[in-house]
């Protein structure tokens, strides 16, 4: 699995906030119809108020190289370029395991990835 997480700017918050409605559907769709896509998520930053951040998880390399290559990426990239973006930080990661944060009865952790 991929990770991306990303962190996009926005002149203002009235842009931001702009941003996050224009893309909305762009991102159901991605979801829903590229291949090895598990989420795809632009939300606005609560702390930020000029930001929007950025989560993605795809299954793999290919899946997520095919995504750049999509209409949907194309559209989603020129709608963020409309509303006042001034510049991005991401960075992908592989994941090569994942477990549950809590325990099975929702109790806080003290170790992960033991076995």
């Amino acid at each position: 699995m991929i990770i991306v997480v990303a962190a996009l700017e926005f002149a203002s918050q009235s842009d931001r906030d702009k941003a996050v409605a224009l893309v909305a559907d762009v991102q159901r769709l991605t979801r829903e119809e590229e291949p090895g896509c598990h989420d795809y998520c632009f939300a606005p930053d609560p702390a930020v108020p000029t930001r929007m951040q950025v989560y993605e998880l795809w299954e793999d390399s290919d899946s997520l190289a095919a995504h750049f290559e999509h209409p949907y990426y194309d559209q989603m990239a020129s709608l963020l370029r409309g509303v006042g973006f001034v510049s991005s930080t991401n960075q992908a990661y592989l994941i090569e395991r994942g477990e549950p944060v809590y325990t099975e009865d929702g109790g806080k952790k003290t170790a992960f990835f033991q076995d």
